[in-house]
């Protein structure tokens, strides 16, 4: 199984771009669970919320880590990166479980989503003028774990047909 992981800012399409891929590809996608859990909060979110995200986000890996499946691949909206940013960012630290289970090299590959769509406002997303800066970060981030990663710029079908041609050239003889 193939494990691709979608990255990048708020408000770069992650979510619609892994739910068309899982289509395209008729392979599962695991959408981004710190969305739906920070909506569902009833006050400003806390360090330990985001232990919390990033514990279910080790879940979600480790189901697929262990899963006997037919699948060929299976699409990420999000990874512990975009978390570990956060913690570095809002927290000044990290911690070590979310270190460590980083250690282990989950994803095979990497699409990073570029900020080049309109941002689009809503009751989670906070950054809307620092897109290039976390851009920036993800991408050394990707970097510095040596993973292959593809970057995905463009809008709507142009966007989706980006992403499908990185995939396609960095696994061309696995995936038909």
């Amino acid at each position: 199984m193939i494990r691709i992981a979608i990255l990048g800012p708020e408000s770069t399409g992650k979510s619609t771009l892994a739910e068309t891929l899982s289509e395209h590809f008729k392979e599962p996608w695991v959408p981004e669970y710190a969305r739906k859990y920070i909506e569902n909060l009833l006050m400003p979110y806390t360090f330990d919320d985001v232990c919390t995200i990033a514990r279910k986000q080790i879940e979600l890996e480790k189901f697929y880590e262990e899963s006997i499946s037919n699948d060929k691949l299976v699409f990420f909206d999000t990874e512990l990166i975009i978390t570990k940013v956060w913690f570095e960012y809002k927290y000044k630290t990290v911690p070590e479980f979310v270190t460590e289970r980083m250690k282990c090299g989950f994803f095979d590959f990497y699409l990073l989503c570029a900020p080049d769509l309109a941002w689009e406002a809503d009751s989670v997303r906070e950054h809307g003028t620092d897109r290039e800066f976390f851009f920036d970060w993800y991408k050394k981030e990707i970097e510095q774990r040596g993973k292959p990663y593809g970057i995905v710029e463009g809008v709507g079908e142009k966007r989706f047909q980006n992403a499908l041609e990185s995939i396609n050239t960095h696994f061309q003889k696995f995936i038909q």
